[in-house]
């Protein structure tokens, strides 16, 4: 039996990007070991109600301690080399890098990193980088080159990733496929036309400044100085990243009355309520699993002109797109549906299609799972 071990950084991640993937890998008889620093007892009988095997390994999400990540590298390749994996799969930053590190050195005969953006270090800022930051990115591209080069396949979610890769010589194009987003359950996601009025705009996705939360809340601020009634839903936890909202930052909004913060929920309940889906990032998104249900959902999308970000609307067909940090313009696009809420349902209409076509996660699983069949003596 074929085994393979999916290596996370964030064991919630196995569960709700991953669990379809899972899924699918255990019905074509792979064995699958899942593996994340961060288990909790509800997490680890998910993954075993799924039939994979949860694993336990010691890795640091954020942050570069040098000495710590090699000893954690050293520690996962024994791991590994243990459990003999024929396949690896990394995804997010360090288990890209670091697991697939660990599995050349544990000699698994096959080696896949999936690139699902490049995160905070890559994201531009409005300011000149400090040399600090100048640094970090330095050394992440000068691991991820040193990891990649030892990764039989390299996955990216969007164009833009692939163009800055290549450019910068830290992957070999022969290695790269694009997947174009890791895709959603379209049945576990209904297309559903029926939203509660006033007009609701939601955003869902980790409390960064990057995620364009304060120009959602400042955007929030004009348009209900003309329209009072419209909502506006922030949906999502507090985050230990560099860029992460204090929750005092997030509180005064409420306060203030302009936005509504449940928290850290389920997001289905809270989109079938939603008009509109929005998320003004300028982080380095790969292609947000956020806007991929939101579509499936049949939401109209206002998203930002950015890389991953923009391979999710047709201009004027499914949504809008609007210029990184730009309020005014996503005003503007916030009021085009206020006004003219007629076009709400037939644009979410087009996202569902569009959903269809490009993010139907078992088509994007058929597509992975081929990628792990391959014989590694052939590439």
């Amino acid at each position: 039996m074929k085994t393979i071990a999916i290596i996370s950084s964030q064991a919630f991640s196995l569960i709700n990007f991953r669990g379809s993937l899972i899924g699918a890998l255990i019905k074509e008889k792979i064995r699958v070991y899942a593996m994340a620093p961060d288990y909790d007892d509800e997490l680890r009988q998910k993954i075993v109600a799924l039939g994979a095997y949860p694993v336990d390994f010691s890795l640091k999400r954020t942050g570069m301690n040098p000495v710590r990540d090699i000893v954690d590298m050293l520690r996962l390749a024994a791991l590994l080399y243990r459990i003999r994996p024929d396949v690896t799969l990394g995804y997010f930053a360090k288990p890209v890098i670091y697991g697939t590190l660990a599995a050349w050195i544990a000699r698994v005969p096959r080696r896949i990193a999936m690139i699902e953006g490049l995160g905070y270090v890559y994201t531009s800022s409005n300011m000149p980088l400090s040399w600090k930051r100048k640094i970090l990115r330095c050394a992440v591209s000068w691991l991820y080159r040193v990891a990649l080069a030892r990764a039989h396949r390299v996955i990216f979610l969007n164009q833009d990733d692939i163009v800055e890769f290549v450019g910068a010589g830290l992957v070999d194009q022969a290695k790269i496929e694009h997947l174009g987003g890791i895709g959603v359950d379209l049945v576990e996601w209904p297309s559903t036309t029926s939203f509660a009025n006033p007009v609701s705009f939601l955003l869902a996705a980790r409390l960064l400044r990057e995620k364009g939360i304060v120009e959602y809340a400042e955007a929030a601020r004009h348009v209900k100085a003309l329209y009072p009634d419209v909502r506006f839903v922030l949906l999502g936890a507090l985050d230990e990243n560099p860029g992460g909202l204090k929750q005092s930052e997030v509180r005064a909004w409420v306060t203030e009355g302009l936005l509504e913060w449940p928290g850290h929920v389920e997001v289905r309940p809270w989109l079938t309520q939603a008009s509109i889906f929005v998320l003004p990032s300028y982080y380095r998104e790969g292609l947000p699993r956020s806007i991929q249900e939101a579509m499936a959902m049949g939401r109209p999308i206002i998203t930002t002109d950015t890389p991953g970000c923009r391979e999710t609307v047709e201009e004027g067909v499914n949504g809008f797109l609007v210029p990184i940090r730009d309020v005014a313009s996503l005003v503007k696009a916030m009021l085009i549906f206020v006004n003219q809420s007629d076009r709400i349902v037939p644009m979410g209409a087009a996202s569902r299609r569009i959903a269809e076509e490009k993010f139907d996660v078992h088509k994007i699983n058929e597509k992975i799972i081929n990628l792990i069949r391959f014989n590694p003596r052939n590439t």
